[in-house]
């Protein structure tokens, strides 16, 4: 039968449309299912038509946070601002690192942010509960190109790392007002939001793009590219994602 039916396993609906709302950038949904291959509870967000993001893939989106955070290792209280919160993969394993003290998690679409204020993702409450963690509302690429920084309680504080997992990767934009963050200068503005040494980090769904890993090498220092595989047991392979990574 279709996951998408009335059915019942264990108890449960097979499928369940959690939460849809109509956003800026189209309408969002957030769905619970059953994935017949494995038997897993998944929870996937859509814009339209469009697959967001998926619980039965999150490998990359904690290596967004490992990667970043591990050049920082041994520093202690530090100050993380993530764009983009989706299911919260990426802010969980920010703060299942030592040495945060404090996370900022920026997301444009508040019906995200209210489903983690009402678990109706499995981390939110995780996250909300917890007091080094708040999460804002807002445009994270007008707050990272602004002169007075993120919104972190004071004017023009500076961060130790900056992790983003927003867009599908640097060419396939979510929206095209986004595409001056991955320009060069886009690249220099954020870079001033980092204190010296800081870390940024950027997740992709493409392989990795030599001309953006130039484009990086423009603004920052120490660029890499790294690609993260992990298995895709819906189509019986193994997939990547990439992350790339840059100190200031």
């Amino acid at each position: 039968m279709s996951d998408e039916g009335p059915t019942r396993r264990a108890g449960r609906a097979r499928f369940e449309e959690l939460d849809w709302q109509e956003t800026p950038i189209g309408a969002i949904s957030l769905r619970r299912r059953i994935e017949p291959t494995t038997g897993r509870e998944v929870h996937e967000v859509k814009i339209d038509d469009d697959f967001l993001m998926s619980s039965l893939f999150v490998d990359a989106e904690v290596a967004l946070a490992d990667i970043g955070l591990d050049r920082l290792a041994g520093r202690t209280d530090l100050v993380v601002v993530v764009g983009g919160l989706g299911l919260g993969y990426t802010a969980r394993a920010v703060l299942d690192h030592p040495g945060v003290g404090a996370l900022v998690v920026v997301d444009f679409l508040a019906p995200v942010i209210d489903w983690h204020r009402r678990s109706l993702v499995p981390l939110g409450a995780g996250l909300v509960g917890d007091q080094r963690c708040r999460l804002v509302q807002g445009d994270f690429f007008a707050l990272a190109a602004a002169e007075q920084g993120f919104d972190l309680g004071q004017p023009r504080r500076l961060v130790d790392a900056i992790l983003v997992d927003i867009d599908h990767s640097p060419r396939h934009l979510l929206a095209p007002q986004n595409a001056p963050f991955y320009t060069a200068d886009g690249l220099r503005k954020l870079r001033r939001q980092l204190r010296p040494g800081g870390v940024f980090a950027l997740w992709s769904n493409d392989p990795p793009d030599e001309p953006f890993v130039a484009t990086l090498a423009e603004a920052f220092d120490d660029v890499a590219a790294h690609v993260v595989a992990f298995d895709n047991p819906l189509q019986d392979r193994e997939a990547t994602n990439t992350v790339y990574v840059a100190s200031a």
